[in-house]
């Protein structure tokens, strides 16, 4: 478990170095011994990565989660795609695994969604990801029933129940 709280927040500009760091951290854990590391470690794949945390930061679709000390934890991403909210990434720096913070991370978004109205989101899993697939399966997250699959991912639906009126 995590020693210390949680701060959930907007990323902004001078986190983009933390937020790629750990996005090529996580990412390795998962895709080596399954793709060749030029796909996800590659020059070409850091700068197309880079590129884009950046523009979605710069769009304010970026959350953060720090320890008290200000330590970069875990970081998500969503979105509109094609008319659907999509949760593009969700990363949490392998040594903070199973400590909370892909939880805490993964309930903010849902909180967001709920308050824009939004009733389905949908994200893409690396098939071969079998502990981010329970995750997954764990807080809701469904196979598509349209798309249930994109290439080497799997594609999951999670429909959001609306919050229960105040009494």
């Amino acid at each position: 478990m995590i020693g210390s709280p949680l701060r959930i927040h907007q990323a902004v500009p001078a986190d983009l170095d933390a937020v790629v760091a750990l996005h090529t951290e996580a990412r390795a854990t998962y895709y080596r011994g399954h793709l060749p590391d030029e796909a996800f470690a590659g020059p070409g794949e850091l700068a197309r990565s880079r590129a884009g945390w950046a523009a979605a930061i710069d769009a304010g679709r970026v959350l953060g989660a720090r320890d008290t000390a200000g330590e970069l934890l875990g970081i998500a991403a969503y979105g509109e795609r094609d008319g659907v909210m999509t949760l593009s990434q969700l990363h949490v720096a392998p040594a903070r695994w199973r400590g909370g913070v892909g939880t805490a991370l993964h309930t903010a978004c849902v909180d967001a969604w709920r308050a824009a109205g939004v009733s389905t989101a949908r994200l893409e899993v690396f098939e071969p990801n079998l502990r981010a697939r329970a995750f997954y399966a764990a807080r809701g997250w469904l196979p598509d029933p349209d798309t249930p699959r994109d290439g080497d991912h799997l594609v999951l639906r999670l429909t959001l129940a609306p919050e229960a009126a105040a009494e």
